[in-house]
């Protein structure tokens, strides 16, 4: 498969890779640029994006669905324009949750732990500890697991579920008739935060966490934001969450003490899409924005397929 550089050089004429995460203080890095392509923990707030325009850039184009970080009304008063990919690989992040859901459950992580050996005893191939206790899990088929979100991810991971044996029950504020003739159960979700950009901020909360059944598990291939930390640990040590296992996905470091440090908690970076064919389908979509772009330097009259508005 492409890279992504290889990807764009074919399609442009000039492109230039910059290591430095884009910020206020890297953003001068893209003078004489026509377009930026950015990532998700890139900082696209207004001062960067005032240090981009004075360097005459007129795009950011995300290679993300995620566009959380880029201040969309100061984009728009400055003329840049905003683009991303909604969608690239949804079966990546589908299989990812499902694989940190199995990984919990059959306590690899205690087990790798257990097994993993010392430099001292790295010689003798059984110098680990292969007792099983602890190591007990559940089965799958049977079980009933919920989803926030039935978009194509949701879906996407409701299919692996229900081909597991699991009763799969989903809340979404606008339901689809798609997700239901899969078998996926709508139900109502007690709380749902103020309507704005914001509103699913905390979505897992004390409150929410108090409706788990004992030992829940929770999954957040999402963004960390969904999940407030502080409810999540006394979840944890009361057992609410996770008797037996729970993740928790952030990239606040501040936090990362109280969670990864846990056995029965997993702790990744934003690495639920990271597969060679996201990877490529995010490059082809990226550059076809940009096309969309160039062209509209041409003809004003054109739309972009998957701009961004504030």
């Amino acid at each position: 498969m492409r890279t992504q550089m290889e990807c764009w050089s074919a399609k442009f004429s000039s492109v230039k890779m910059i290591e430095a995460s884009l910020s206020p203080v890297t953003a001068s890095l893209a003078n004489g640029c026509d377009a930026v392509c950015a990532f998700v923990n890139d900082d696209c707030g207004a001062e960067t994006l005032e240090a981009l325009a004075a360097c005459g850039v007129g795009c950011v184009a995300m290679r993300c669905a995620g566009y959380d970080r880029v201040d969309l009304s100061m984009a728009e008063s400055l003329g840049i324009v905003v683009l991303r990919v909604p969608a690239y690989s949804p079966h990546s992040v589908a299989e990812h949750a499902v694989a940190l859901m199995m990984a919990l459950n059959r306590q690899i992580r205690s087990f790798a732990c257990m097994t993993r050996l010392s430099k001292r005893t790295r010689q003798h191939m059984f110098a680990g500890n292969y007792a099983l206790s602890g190591l007990v899990g559940f089965d799958m088929h049977g079980k009933t697991c919920g989803i926030i979100g039935t978009g194509l991810i949701g879906r996407c991971t409701a299919a692996i579920l229900l081909g597991m044996g699991c009763r799969v029950l989903a809340y979404d504020p606008f339901p689809n008739q798609t997700a239901r003739d899969m078998g996926i159960e709508y139900v109502e979700l007690e709380e749902l935060l103020a309507s704005s950009r914001d509103e699913t901020r905390h979505l897992i909360n004390k409150h929410t966490i108090s409706l788990l059944k004992p030992g829940a598990m929770i999954i957040n291939t999402s963004r960390g934001g969904l999940l407030d930390t502080a409810a999540a640990v006394e979840g944890l040590d009361s057992r609410k969450i996770g008797a037996r296992s729970a993740w928790m996905s952030t990239r606040r470091r501040a936090v990362l003490g109280a969670l990864a440090s846990r056995p029965n908690v997993l702790v990744t970076p934003h690495m639920a899409f990271l597969t060679a064919d996201a990877l490529e389908a995010i490059a082809e979509v990226t550059a076809e924005n940009l096309a969309e772009f160039v062209a509209s330097r041409h003809d004003p009259s054109l739309t972009f397929t998957n701009q961004v508005l504030p």
